[in-house]
């Protein structure tokens, strides 16, 4: 069977979170590749300030994420910590467009991280008992493709609205952001509409052809297994050197790079970014998560080498570009992982708990680079940052994990 044919078998749930996530993306890419430039232009701006703002905005989205997930197999109401995630982010983003110090900007990003905070491990649960074991790589990886179109499409609007074409200003692209943010509500409600529907009915099918007691787990409260644990610890070790992409532009933009072309280059990381995930996600259904994973990380240590380095436009361009296959071979399969490593009645802690491991990296990692960057230069601070990559992939070898449908280990 096809890719093609294998997404539409996926259902209904699985596909509306994409296509809101392609809307949300486009939303968002139209502000983010704008802001370390248009930081940097206000009071108080640079490169301290954005390491602050992205460390303190994704830790603050941690806490959420961690009880969202707990809400949600505890309490239930996954479906309104979906819609006021992403309610909340439609319109406080444009607000960003009002800004007059850097400060302000650091108030809303922090706002738009508390919306995805709340909405990230309720939808990452909701993907993953909507589909099986052996589609649960192409799931996220759809999902994340989704997100990653969407993320094109956005730089590619700002390049045009910047343009001769329409010579808008940044501020006035921030404030038309918030048009595909309400085109984005539509998908929101069919996918809560489908999931009131069906996601109840498919969690207890699922939970009746499981192997393992999850009732009686539920009851006597175990803990989620050391392999988990291990791993949202390795996940962990990674995303200390794994600071904002922010940074990435910022060095570009100090580079020579025209400020006029860092969309364009948010452009090309994203087309790889999105021509991959879908493929990157089926890869590890058939050859298991550990071989993307570590291909991803090594990816990620060879570019962030290479990066301070680098000179002239073109070869920012090409880097962006192989810098996108490790989303490709990471995000979708990391989260298809965790789903196959829980029970199902336990994905939503699961999830909550893996979102806030990587949000908790966040801060000391964004702050490390930013203050490194600042004080002692982009060929050190790069350097620190892809040392973690090393550290996390030897420990990834010590998970062990099930065997899954079929037989096979991942």
């Amino acid at each position: 069977m096809g890719i093609g044919k294998k997404i539409r078998g996926l259902g209904g749930v699985v596909i509306s979170l994409g296509v809101l996530s392609l809307l949300n993306d486009i939303a968002s890419e139209m502000i983010l590749p704008l802001l370390p430039a248009f930081i940097a232009g206000l009071p108080g701006g640079g490169a301290v300030i954005i390491g602050i703002m992205e460390g303190i905005a994704e830790s603050v989205s941690a806490f959420l994420k961690l009880a969202s997930g707990w809400l949600m197999d505890k309490k239930g109401g996954g479906r309104f910590m979906i819609a006021i995630g992403y309610t909340g982010a439609v319109f406080s983003r444009p607000l960003m467009g009002l800004a007059s110090n850097a400060f302000h900007i650091l108030g809303l990003r922090i706002f738009d991280r508390i919306s995805k905070g709340i909405r990230t491990s309720p939808r990452d649960a909701l993907i993953a008992s909507s589909c099986g074991e052996q589609t649960r790589g192409l799931a996220f990886g759809f999902h994340r493709a989704m997100d990653h179109t969407g993320a094109l499409i956005g730089p590619l609007i700002s390049i045009l609205l910047l343009s001769s074409v329409f010579h808008f200003s940044v501020r006035k692209v921030i404030f038309l952001a918030i048009v595909p943010g309400i085109l984005s509500l539509i998908p929101l409600s069919v996918a809560l509409f489908l999931t009131g529907k069906k996601t109840q009915s498919a969690l207890q099918a699922e939970k009746k052809v499981c192997d393992r007691p999850l009732m009686e787990e539920e009851k006597k409260k175990v803990n989620l297994g050391k392999n988990f644990y291990l791993f949202i610890t390795v996940c962990f070790i990674f995303t200390l050197g794994n600071s904002s992409d922010l940074f990435l532009l910022l060095r570009a933009s100090e580079c020579g790079v025209d400020k006029k072309l860092l969309p364009a280059i948010w452009v090309v990381l994203h087309i790889s970014k999105m021509l991959f995930s879908i493929p990157g996600g089926a890869f590890s259904d058939k050859v298991g998560r550990k071989i993307p994973i570590l291909t991803g990380w090594f990816i990620y240590f060879v570019t962030y080498i290479i990066f301070p380095y680098t000179k002239g436009e073109i070869n920012f361009f090409l880097l962006f570009a192989f810098y996108g296959l490790y989303y490709a071979f990471t995000e979708g399969v990391e989260r298809a992982f965790v789903g196959d490593l829980v029970p199902s009645n336990r994905r939503g802690t699961a999830f909550g708990l893996y979102n806030f491991a990587i949000a908790c990296g966040a801060l000391p990692s964004s702050l490390i680079m930013g203050f490194l960057y600042g004080y002692a230069g982009p060929k050190i601070a790069f350097a620190i940052c892809a040392s973690f990559s090393i550290i996390a992939a030897g420990g990834l070898f010590f998970v062990k994990t099930p065997l899954r449908e079929g037989g096979k280990g991942t």
